[in-house]
C-alpha cells in the first residue's frame, strides 16, 4: 500500500468541493483531490468546508481456515489480542492481527487426483477408464472411475496426502485446477 496521501473538501451535507473552469466552488458528490494537505486546508477555509483524508483500503490477507477461526473467535473474545497471541504460532500473530484488522479471505484448499499409473483401459464402448486412489472415511482405495473431464472424479486433500499409506504416496498427484467444488 502506498503511503501518498490524498486530500479533498468536504461540507457538512457529505458533499465535495469541485472547482468549475471559471473557478467558482460547486459542490458535488465527487470532487476536487488535493496531493498535498496545505493547499486542501486553505480551500477549506476558503470555502466554508473541511479536509477528509482519503486512503487505500488495504488488502486482505490470505488465512489458512485455521487461522480464520482464531481470527472469529478472537472477536468474540474480551481481550482479542491476547486471543490471537496464546491461540497462534508466534510466526503467525501479525498475519492474524493484520486480519484481524484489516479483514481476510480463506485460501481455497487445492485438491488433487490420483491417477494410478498402468491402469488404463478402453471398453466396448469406447469408453476410457482409470483407477485412482482416493480417501473415504479415513480408508484408501482404489475406484475405476471414466476418464473423461466432464466425469466427477474422487479428489484428495494435501493434509490427506501427507498421512497416506506408502502405496498411495508413490502415485503423482495431479493438482485439480477447476473452481467446481
Amino acid at each position: 500500500m502506498s503511503e501518498e496521501k490524498l486530500y479533498a473538501v468536504k461540507d457538512d451535507e457529505g458533499l465535495l468541493l469541485l472547482y468549475s473552469e471559471q473557478g467558482a466552488p460547486l459542490w458535488r458528490v465527487w470532487g476536487e483531490m488535493f496531493a498535498d494537505k496545505p493547499t486542501a486546508e486553505r480551500a477549506a477555509h476558503a470555502e466554508n468546508g473541511h479536509v477528509v483524508t482519503l486512503i487505500e483500503e488495504p488488502e486482505k490477507v490470505v488465512l489458512t481456515k485455521e487461522q480464520a477461526e482464531i481470527v472469529e473467535n478472537a472477536r468474540d473474545a474480551e481481550y482479542p489480542a491476547t486471543y490471537i497471541s496464546d491461540h497462534s504460532h508466534s510466526d503467525e500473530e501479525r498475519l492474524i492481527i493484520n486480519a484481524y484488522v484489516n479483514g481476510y479471505t480463506v485460501a481455497k484448499e487445492k485438491k488433487y487426483l490420483l491417477p494410478m499409473d498402468g491402469t488404463l483401459e478402453e471398453n466396448d464402448d469406447n469408453d476410457n477408464y482409470q483407477l485412482y486412489a482416493y480417501c473415504h472415511k479415513g480408508r484408501w482405495l482404489a475406484d475405476e472411475v471414466e476418464t473423461d473431464p466432464s466425469y466427477k472424479h474422487p479428489t484428495v486433500t494435501q493434509k490427506e496426502l501427507e498421512t497416506a499409506p506408502a502405496w498411495v504416496k508413490t502415485i503423482k498427484p495431479v493438482e485439480v485446477t477447476d473452481d467446481d467444488d
